[in-house]
């Protein structure tokens, strides 16, 4: 998994809640177990009418709203618990959700495969949609380390995360490298103990 540490882009306004997984990544396309290629299917029946004529008034087919964070009304991923999900958004290039809530199952496999959700209350996530339409080139910071979210317009926020999955992310882990991580103190450990 690529490391995160820090991150400044521009981002897209997805001002749409209760956005489901079969949204985000429609069932017909789950025949693959590789991660590879969903990010051409993310958000597919809104992104096209029909099968492939591309639909101009989605966000995503805008050639104003582009970046690798993607803000999104509340209640993001709720629905089946599909990693799919998460496999769209990051093969599309989203490092980064925001939204003022999130499915569990959602949020833990944007974790693990990268993707850095934040949870921001619903009156900052106003303040965000605003920014973007008042200034669609608003450049945010992500700060992982000091978990904070920025922008040019002196929006300054904190949000939380759980501190073993930030330390996996900000050393590109997922759940096996981080046991190998530790190899050295689990090998002392081991030795330490009784044998009988």
């Amino acid at each position: 998994m690529e490391k995160f540490t820090t991150l400044s882009s521009t981002a897209v306004p997805l001002h749409i809640e209760d956005i489901d997984t079969d949204q985000i990544i429609p069932s017909r396309f789950l025949k693959s177990v590789s991660k590879a290629g969903f990010g051409d299917k993310l958000f597919r029946d809104w992104r096209y009418i029909d099968e492939d004529i591309v639909n101009p008034d989605f966000i995503l087919n805008s050639n104003v709203y582009k970046g690798q964070i993607l803000v999104a009304g509340k209640n993001f991923g709720c629905g089946s618990s599909r990693e799919h999900a998460a496999w769209a958004l990051a093969d599309y290039g989203f490092r980064v959700v925001v939204s003022s809530f999130f499915a569990d199952i959602f949020k833990a496999n944007a974790l693990n495969n990268g993707i850095l959700p934040i949870q921001v209350s619903e009156e900052n996530l106003d303040i965000i949609f605003k920014d973007i339409e008042n200034s669609p080139y608003c450049l945010f910071g992500v700060d992982l380390q000091n978990q904070t979210l920025s922008n040019s317009q002196e929006l300054h926020i904190r949000f939380d995360i759980d501190p073993y999955k930030k330390e996996c992310l900000l050393n590109g882990y997922d759940d096996i490298d981080y046991l190998l991580s530790m190899i050295d103190e689990i090998e002392a450990f081991e030795n330490k103990q009784v044998k009988f």
